[in-house]
């Protein structure tokens, strides 16, 4: 074979059937496992995203706040796509798009140019600046260069410019939202603290939560026991707004005078421990009030606890309204437990998110036989061992720190489950065991309405037994014989 210059073209050297075939069986094989597992400079499909997509998060929950990417614009469209992607809401955002010469002589005259373009184009409240790889590797200083852009009247005097290095290479979205929050709240609480006033709000922290049902539902409770709150970095209106026929590129988010304000209130909850360690420090130590740090109340037990802390912190009896949700939810159990008894499952995600998937798990009988995180730590491996030894069905079951779905993949060929828990990403893996994915978490691209759809509290504890036993029950019935095909399940 030629072409039209004459030369000879090399074939292609193609792979035969029978070795795609060895190939797909061998992966499948324990040898291949402990030679997957054995694997340390290499990361395949990490169950995590980059810290500046978390900033990014954290930023959208704040009223009229526009979130800035100091650093290349592809990375920017990288955040914005993937919260487009699993919201199917807008999710606006500007860059400075640093190129080449930013990298070799710094970002600031992108910066400056950036932020006064910003201002006069999109007219915010309050721009809260985070960084990509490329201003973290240069060494960028944004305090000294967001100084200089107040001084030469790049922004307005009074405009809060919060900012947060947020090195792409480093960490997980989950740090990247701490340190953009921790930011926002010194930002806008600096000099607001008053002696002697309190405001009598509960101020509520969700954690980096992707689920705006969730915020919903904190919302709903916290109206049911009167108390009055400020949930700060509300993203519930940010991004699942009514559709009006106008584009509102500020859909809702924490007023910027309630969060100023929040420093005064009578107690202050985190329900995300480990993915806002740095801002439950600084409300420690700056805020009035008594400050809490508990799980992400999913399941009954969790929220049993946070229902009972609420009403300790505000000396209020627990409403009739909740105590009904809770008795519904119990009988829900009760008949629903059945098809999820003794079932294995495999488990992926955020920290915050595989305490609630184990405690609800083993709530209802199953086993979490595969736990992993792919950015865990010491703490909270002890924590899940904690949950898994304080129950019967937590035995044989096994937490992995630090391993990615390839990992996960090995374990599901080689010790299968019934079904996985976890994001969008764990299909490939659930398509090969030929096992059915739960979708709870963050990225969900390929379901709709899922952030909707509360996971905490005794509602998001139906919700998720609904979903997982249903899809058993279709499941039998795709699969069974005519004579086994009842229409009882």
């Amino acid at each position: 074979m030629s072409n039209l210059l004459g030369l000879e073209v090399k074939k292609i050297v193609e792979t035969t059937p029978e070795e795609v075939d060895r190939v797909q069986n061998w992966i499948n094989t324990e040898e291949y496992r402990e030679k997957n597992f054995a694997r340390q400079a290499l990361v395949i499909n990490p169950a995590h995203a980059c810290q500046p997509l978390g900033a990014q998060l954290a930023a959208h929950g704040f009223e009229g706040t526009l979130p800035f990417v100091h650093g290349s614009q592809g990375c920017a469209s990288y955040y914005r796509s993937t919260l487009n992607r699993h919201f199917r809401e807008p999710a606006p955002a500007v860059s400075d798009a640093m190129t080449e010469d930013g990298a070799v002589f710094g970002g600031q005259n992108n910066l400056h140019e950036g932020l006064e373009n910003a201002v006069a184009l999109y007219k915010p409240k309050m721009i809260a600046v985070f960084t990509s790889c490329m201003p973290e590797v240069i060494g960028d200083d944004l305090t000294a260069f967001i100084k200089n852009a107040r001084q030469k009247g790049h922004v307005p005097k009074d405009m809060p410019v919060p900012y947060a290095n947020t090195p792409s290479f480093n960490g997980t979205h989950i740090h990247g939202y701490d340190s953009m929050l921790v930011s926002i709240l010194q930002n806008l609480t600096e000099g607001k603290q008053i002696e002697g006033r309190c405001t009598g709000k509960l101020n509520l922290i969700a954690g980096c939560d992707f689920n705006t049902g969730d915020y919903r539902e904190y919302k709903r409770i916290l109206t049911e026991f009167g108390i009055p709150h400020t949930v700060l970095a509300d993203i519930s209106d940010s991004f699942d707004s009514p559709c009006d026929g106008h584009y509102h590129i500020y859909a809702g988010g924490t007023k910027l005078e309630d969060a100023a304000d929040s420093i005064n209130g009578k107690a202050t909850i985190t329900l995300g421990p480990y993915a806002t360690p740095k801002t439950f420090s600084f409300i420690k130590d700056n805020y009035s009030g008594k400050h809490v740090s508990m799980p992400m109340p999913m399941g009954i037990e969790k929220t049993d606890a946070f229902i009972m802390k609420v009403a300790e912190l505000f000396g209020k009896e627990v409403p009739a309204s909740l105590k009904n949700e809770r008795g519904r939810a119990v009988d829900a159990i009760t008949d629903a437990h059945q098809y999820i008894h003794g079932k294995k499952f495999a488990v992926y995600g955020d920290p915050d998110y595989l305490l609630g998937y184990v405690s609800f798990l083993l709530e209802m009988g199953a086993h979490p036989h595969h736990i992993l995180c792919s950015r865990g730590s010491k703490k909270l491996e002890k924590e899940l061992q904690a949950l898994l030894d304080g129950s019967e069905f937590g035995k044989g079951c096994k937490i992995y720190m630090n391993k990615d779905l390839w990992h996960l993949r090995s374990l599901l060929m080689t010790d299968p489950v019934d079904a996985i828990i976890g994001d969008s990403h764990g299909k490939f893996a659930a398509r090969d065991a030929k096992i059915p994915l739960f979708r709870f978490g963050f990225p969900i691209f390929d379901r709709v309405n899922k952030h909707r759809y509360p996971i905490i509290g005794y509602q998001g504890a139906v919700n998720m037994l609904t979903e997982i036993c249903n899809k058993f029950i279709d499941i039998k019935d795709e699969t069974c014989e005519d004579r086994d095909f009842e229409l009882m399940r």
